[in-house]
């Protein structure tokens, strides 16, 4: 339908209207935090110069599709402080974790053992390097984002909830007893999206919303290099889907939440695009993937708000972390390992420096889900290569004969997470029992 002229200044004002009432009356919408949990969250673009090399699947790009971008979530109770810092990267170096630790530990005062920094495995991104320019800036910036973060603490609650996508897939078949490179649906795959929403109750709106999937952000890298209408990879700097559904989330949300995402274990899960053994993805791949656990994470992250779980939020949250350096067994010599238990209330996060297969996560998740509500976050603290089951080293490929260490870090890896969950959830004698003089 056409309209006159002149009532199109009418139009404007009463979709303004409507919008403007809309907005005002999610905004009078509002509940009451009782909590002793605080919370401040900033989150920074930190992507490099056009010409920058990708890593991961290195290909030559030509520019940048969607922004390289790092998220910073400060918690403290009246007794512990400690921070989350994702990054839209292909891994956290021990130098890095070194580098973002000291500046926000500085901006804060917190202990650097408390920081907990988790790479989302971008293989379209750059590198980490102290020596470059923009690793310097990236780190300044990632300080100036928590000094921002530290100006917005205030209290909240959490809320949790679980949804599914549809699009990873286990990447390993064994055929005649060797592991190949193939898309397996029938292969061992986490499914889940588990999601953190931190609510101030001044809208309906999160404060902040923390994403937790299992899958490779590999839906832009060169596959089969025969597919058009990208044989060699997708040429432009990009976060993948990690980064589409963070973008996704807060543009659902608008302006009032920070999305972040934290990867599982996904050394042996993948996007499933079919192909010889699989194709590098294209614009309608990227929005499938990272719209689907978008709105995998909306509708978790909504649930959870609703009056009936709200009602089950609590108002005391334990904060409590934990690390420790095991010595791992590898194949020229051992190597060092860094796990970290953060508690935030019910909800517990394990991290591993490395590419674990999916398989640790629900192992460790067996072993501990009785006790507290678990997330299992790889390519955090460090960076080990892959980290796989005694079973894959039987039938070899590509994970296993990549692998620096042996098959029996394994359950070393296994064990000392449970110790440290022993650790702060303070539910074993040994962990609050009186110390003797």
């Amino acid at each position: 339908m056409r309209y006159p002229r002149r009532m199109i200044p009418c139009l404007i004002c009463a979709v303004l209207v409507v919008c403007a009432k809309w907005s005002m009356a999610d905004d009078a919408f509002q509940f009451r935090i009782e909590s002793n949990l605080r919370a401040g969250v900033a989150k920074v673009d930190i992507t490099p110069p056009a010409e920058t090399p990708v890593v991961g699947h290195v290909r030559p790009t030509n520019g940048i599709r969607d922004p390289i971008r790092a998220g910073v979530l400060l918690l403290a109770n009246e007794h512990t402080q400690a921070a989350i810092v994702t990054l839209d990267l292909i891994s956290a170096s021990s130098e890095m974790v070194a580098a973002l630790r000291d500046v926000i530990a500085q901006k804060t005062e917190m202990p650097r053992e408390n920081i907990l920094v988790a790479a989302s495995h971008n293989h379209s991104g750059p590198g980490w390097s102290r020596e470059s320019a923009w690793s310097r800036e990236m780190v300044a910036k990632i300080g100036a984002a928590t000094a921002v973060a530290v100006t917005e603490m205030r209290p909240v609650t959490v809320g949790y909830g679980e949804d599914r996508i549809d699009f990873n897939i286990n990447r390993r078949k064994v055929i005649n007893g060797r592991a190949v490179v193939r898309l397996n649906p029938d292969g061992p795959c986490d499914h889940r999206v588990k999601v953190l929403r931190f609510d101030d109750g001044r809208s309906l709106e999160p404060m902040s919303v923390l994403m937790h999937a299992v899958c490779h952000p590999c839906v832009f890298t060169w596959g089969d290099k025969l597919t058009p209408p990208h044989p060699n990879g997708f040429p432009k700097i990009s976060a993948d889907f990690p980064g589409e559904s963070q973008t996704f989330v807060e543009m659902v949300y608008g302006s009032k939440t920070r999305a972040m995402f934290l990867q599982g274990c996904a050394g042996d899960i993948r996007p499933n695009l079919p192909g010889e053994p699989y194709r590098c993805g294209d614009e309608a791949d990227i929005k499938w993937t990272g719209r689907s656990l978008g709105c995998a994470v909306v509708r978790a992250a909504d649930r959870s708000v609703v009056r009936e779980e709200l009602a089950k939020r609590k108002s005391i949250y334990p904060l409590k972390c934990a690390s420790s350096v095991i010595q791992l067994p590898g194949k020229k010599e051992k190597l060092a390992c860094e796990m970290q238990a953060l508690r935030i209330g019910e909800f517990l996060l394990l991290t591993i420096p490395g590419e674990p297969m999916v398989e640790y996560g629900f192992q460790i998740e067996k072993r501990i889900a009785d006790r507290a509500k678990v997330i299992v976050v790889g390519y955090a603290n460090g960076h080990l290569g892959y980290i796989c089951t005694h079973e894959s080293y039987k039938s070899g490929g590509y994970e296993p004969n990549m692998s620096p260490l042996l098959p029996e870090a394994k359950d070393l890896i296994l064990d000392e997470a449970g110790r440290l969950a022993d650790k702060v959830l303070a539910d074993v004698f040994e962990s609050f029992k009186p110390t003797t003089k």
